[in-house]
């Protein structure tokens, strides 16, 4: 058996020991079924894509990722935030790919809250009482603060940070897609240049120099007018602002064993302390809704 998780910028899989990433934007109509005709056989699934703009509705989106999938797998079952799989498109199949990911580690990991920092979002989850988890959707993780828009990658450095202090100077970012996440946390080291698995904002190369000249892009320089000082000094406050975020989360949350996962995990272990899910279950850990649907789904004998 094989697991998928369908977002909407990237498209995770498990097959036995292997994990694959690849990056398929389903705003620009990748085709989820030839990426997946690869595969054959039996296949655990958890989306969160259905939210691209595409889409008219939610409704749609599920209704597209189901038919593509079954069309290349016809024994494919889908988990829902209902903590049950399907074998046909319903409402509660919409971004249930967290849900997975505490299903499977809930018993294991029972007094924990699980953080799941990922390219673009990151998922606060606590673990239990488990049944609490069941039937809530972005909406409502939203507003409970169990949902951040903010990841490792793909957040505009502009939707987090309104000015930064740059030669004792306080200056306004553009609000223009000049820099991403993935720029600030290269410069920091937090990344390598092959972690930086999506298209950057200018569609150029993945360089150190060239994360260094978005950044400074974002307050309409170049990078010879603030330096390296300057952008690296943009980059230090995105992370602080991300950083505060979850923070801020946790908090209302109560105090909790944290446990990360995600492609931030060794980040958010380093930073804010806890277990790293990687130490747990090695590399499954950067495609963890993935893998835990397979798992969940082997253990309940789908």
């Amino acid at each position: 058996m094989i697991g998928i998780d369908i977002g909407g910028a990237n498209t995770k899989i498990v097959c036995e020991d292997e994990v694959i990433i690849r990056y398929c934007p389903l705003w620009k109509e990748s085709p989820i079924t030839e990426m997946l005709s690869e595969f054959d056989g039996d296949a655990a699934v958890v989306m969160s894509g259905e939210l691209a703009d595409c889409f008219y509705s939610k409704a749609e989106g599920v209704s597209f990722i189901v038919n593509a999938v079954l069309d290349v797998l016809p024994e494919a079952q889908f988990y829902g935030t209902d903590g049950r799989f399907h074998t046909k498109a319903v409402p509660e199949l919409a971004a249930a790919n967290w849900l997975a990911s505490a299903d499977l580690l809930r018993e294991q990991y029972a007094d924990s809250v699980l953080v799941d920092f990922g390219s673009t979002t990151t998922d606060i989850i606590p673990l239990s009482p488990f049944d609490e988890l069941l039937g809530h959707t972005d909406l409502t993780r939203l507003r409970k603060g169990h949902l951040i828009y903010c990841g490792m990658l793909r957040t505009p450095v502009a939707s987090l940070l309104r000015s930064v202090i740059i030669d004792e100077e306080e200056t306004p970012l553009s609000t223009e897609y000049f820099a991403s996440a993935g720029d600030a946390h290269l410069v920091l080291g937090h990344i390598t240049p092959g972690e930086y698995t999506v298209p950057t904002p200018d569609g150029k190369e993945v360089t150190r120099d060239l994360s260094l000249a978005r950044l400074a892009r974002s307050v309409c320089a170049d990078l010879d007018e603030i330096g390296e000082a300057g952008a690296v000094t943009i980059a230090l406050a995105f992370w602080k602002a991300e950083r505060s975020l979850i923070e801020e989360s946790l908090k209302r949350i109560g105090k909790r064993p944290l446990l990360a996962g995600g492609i931030g995990s060794r980040l958010l272990r380093s930073t804010l302390g806890g277990t790293d899910l990687f130490d747990e279950i090695g590399h499954f850990a950067d495609a963890l809704p993935a893998y835990a649907v397979r798992e969940v789904a082997e253990r309940n004998g789908i």
